[in-house]
């Protein structure tokens, strides 16, 4: 019997018990697809991530995401993770690991910088490796009847609901108020009713749901929800707050602009996560989009495959 270790930590807080969970395989050779996806399917965590050499020396690693369904070509939340735990052990494959990391992914090459305090690992700052697609519009009734809220509750005013992505697929709705964000509860049924082709060639329908103020415009409270890929609701997801935040600034009437956002989610679940996000636009064009956050390391072990 073979044996695989493992780390996890929990994503975008720096207290345990909060944020998103993640299980880091750090060193995947010899996992087949099929290993990775059970392991993935075992933890029941939104994201696992598998660690395997680079393809090209000049890159720090491979990454592989897998969802308890799926394997999915870009996350916020596993990137974070996953080079907050390769810093913190200081060598990835036999290399030293620096405060620069370049993970290869299925979305493409995905950047990611270090923010550290001596030996200690802060916080891990990664871009996006897409730039901001925009999809089909989706009808307030269509996401109303998923989450279980009033057509009424859908805020059309900056955005009618939308398909987003900077890597992997969301559907965008904003809500009147944070009473109708915590009245959301996914009804599976509907979202499999809802389930259309996504980009990345999965049949999917995953919901990232918001309120913002006129008063603090760039300060959001938000849930995401994903039943159909065995993720009722996920306490952080970087990648959606990426693409979030790449739209709403794509939406600002100033052509250029930098803009810092701050993601609050997981509240609703008693997981309260913090998502950093920098969007900067040129000539009406969005160029750059960033996510950081922070890590809490929780458990070590090995899984008998």
């Amino acid at each position: 019997m073979k044996t695989v270790a493992f780390t996890t930590v929990d994503v975008f807080t720096t207290t345990r018990f909060e944020g998103n969970p993640l299980a880091v395989m750090t060193d995947a050779r010899g996992l087949s697809d099929a290993d990775m996806q059970n392991i993935a399917a075992e933890f029941g965590y939104s994201e696992v991530t598998f660690v395997l050499p680079p393809q090209d020396p000049a890159n720090t690693a491979r990454v592989r995401i897998f969802t308890p369904t799926m394997e999915v070509p870009f996350a916020g939340h596993p990137n974070v993770g996953t080079a907050y735990v390769l810093g913190r052990q200081g060598e990835v494959f036999g290399r030293p690991v620096g405060d620069h990391l370049r993970f290869e992914e299925k979305a493409g090459l995905v950047t990611v910088n270090l923010k550290r305090d001596g030996d200690k690992v802060l916080t891990a700052s990664i871009r996006a490796p897409k730039p901001l697609a925009i999809g089909n519009a989706i009808a307030k009734e269509t996401v109303a009847r998923c989450i279980g809220i009033e057509p009424e509750d859908i805020r059309l005013a900056n955005h009618e609901p939308v398909v987003a992505s900077v890597g992997l697929s969301f559907v965008f709705a904003e809500l009147a108020d944070l009473d109708a964000l915590g009245r959301a509860r996914p009804n599976l049924t509907y979202f499999q009713d809802a389930a259309t082709p996504t980009a990345e060639g999965n049949h999917d329908f995953s919901l990232f749901v918001y309120v913002r103020s006129d008063q603090a415009p760039w300060t959001i409270r938000a849930r995401m929800f994903a039943p159909l890929d065995n993720v009722p609701e996920d306490p952080a997801t970087g990648s959606a707050s990426a693409a979030l935040g790449a739209y709403l600034v794509s939406l600002a009437p100033d052509p250029t602009m930098r803009v810092s956002l701050t993601i609050e989610q997981g509240v609703e679940m008693g997981r309260r996560s913090i998502i950093g996000i920098d969007v900067a636009k040129q000539d009406g064009i969005v160029t750059d989009v960033t996510i950081s956050g922070a890590c809490a390391p929780v458990m070590r072990g090995e899984i008998d495959y």
